[in-house]
């Protein structure tokens, strides 16, 4: 009796008969009944003896309607044996207090295997869970990178639409902050249109600014005048200038505007070109001044 059962046990699979109901997982007692080599009747006779060890989140009944969608309908598949009561479902903590009942040897060693395959059918929703919660975050990044991407190329597209040469730039406008690009990409073009030279009056400047004027065409000389230099500004200017084309830096404290020269135009910039974008500031071509009488008065 004992080898037919483990027979039994071991080509019947607990995972089969293992259901999804009430939002839980459950084995139904005729199924128990089987893996324990005991009829149902006694199964459900032991339990309703210990009936207090058997709360509601432990064991249930069934309704009919329950049984039809869990497709617990016959007793013996094929044999059109229907059910003569509502079976009994146990959830796994219900199971494992079956062992304590039934109080039998094979009792225990089935409801080994079926606390594993519980703890196994839970590692294994957990990994899929986690799997598709990564394949959504990867979806949902894809999609905001493709309208960012979309975002951004209507921008560029704009800016490059404006700026297809230097005789359709702008006289003047203004940026407001967030335009980060669209300032940067606005002074490049101008940086790129020069042919003779550009001078930069700014107080403020950093390692950026001497990166944005590398973006000039060959030949064209670049002067900066700024408040101070520092240790450190000095220290890129001469890393710069050792690998690019050279950016004469001097001293010039008593400008209180940005001014960019470039050839003989004057564009007076209302924030320093380190910081374009980051507030809103305007932008003017000072086309009455003279660039040669702004350079002779320093």
């Amino acid at each position: 009796m004992k080898n037919d059962l483990e027979k039994t046990t071991a080509s019947t699979s607990i995972e089969e008969r293992i259901f999804n109901i009430r939002g839980k997982q459950v084995m139904i007692d005729k199924d128990l009944a089987l893996l324990y080599g005991v009829e149902t009747k006694r199964l459900n006779e032991q339990v309703k003896r210990n009936i207090e060890r058997f709360p509601e989140d432990f064991m249930f009944q069934l309704t009919m309607e329950e049984c039809l969608r869990s497709q617990i309908a016959t007793l013996n598949t094929g044999q059109g044996q229907h059910l003569k009561y509502l079976p009994y479902a146990f959830t796994e903590h219900g199971i494992a207090m079956l062992s304590s009942v039934l109080r039998s040897e094979t009792a225990i060693a089935v409801n080994i295997k079926i606390m594993r395959t519980f703890t196994n059918i839970r590692k294994s929703v957990y990994q899929a869970s986690t799997l598709q919660n990564r394949v959504e975050l990867i979806e949902y990044n894809q999609s905001e990178m493709r309208k960012l991407l979309l975002e951004t190329t209507s921008k560029v597209d704009i800016v490059f639409e404006n700026m297809q040469n230097a005789h359709n730039l702008p006289v003047q406008g203004i940026f407001f902050d967030g335009q980060i690009y669209d300032a940067y990409a606005f002074v490049a073009e101008l940086v790129r249109s020069a042919k003779r030279r550009i001078v930069l009056i700014d107080n403020y400047i950093d390692d950026t600014v001497l990166t944005l004027l590398s973006k000039r065409e060959a030949g064209v000389e670049a002067v900066i005048y700024t408040g101070k230099i520092s240790k450190q500004l000095q220290l890129d200017i001469d890393k710069h200038n050792a690998q690019y084309p050279s950016v004469e830096v001097r001293t010039f404290s008593k400008a209180h505007d940005r001014f960019l020269i470039i050839d003989e135009k004057v564009y007076l910039v209302g924030a320093s070109i380190k910081d374009l974008g980051k507030k809103w500031f305007g932008f003017t071509l000072m086309e009455n001044t003279d660039a040669e009488e702004l350079l002779g008065r320093m």
